[in-house]
């Protein structure tokens, strides 16, 4: 389960800088250098998370609680940039990722 914790908090930590990324750009600080890292973290957090889950699930564990959060990431790009259903989807994706986190042990 070692390599399952190390992996979650991998892809956490990506999650938190990819919230503050966004963020940032929802705020208007840094709209033209900013997006293409926002995008390149989405890409690493949405594998992360999936290779999270598949480490919990060799490993014996419940692989399937991070689930919830990998679909809500993947439902992202039907959401328009800038609106309000953006970033309380990311929101509730980084809720749900929490609670696999939790679940996962």
């Amino acid at each position: 389960m070692e390599a399952t914790h190390w992996s979650l908090g991998v892809t956490g930590a990506m999650l938190v800088l990819l919230l503050g990324l966004g963020l940032s750009l929802q705020l208007g600080w840094r709209r033209d250098q900013a997006r293409w890292p926002h995008h390149a973290l989405f890409f690493a957090v949405c594998a992360g998370t999936a290779l999270t889950a598949l480490l919990a699930w060799r490993a014996g564990g419940r692989g399937w609680a991070l689930l919830p959060a990998l679909a809500l990431l993947l439902s992202m790009p039907a959401t328009k940039p800038g609106r309000a259903g953006h970033w309380r989807l990311a929101l509730l994706g980084a809720a749900a990722f929490v609670l696999g986190g939790v679940l996962i042990r």
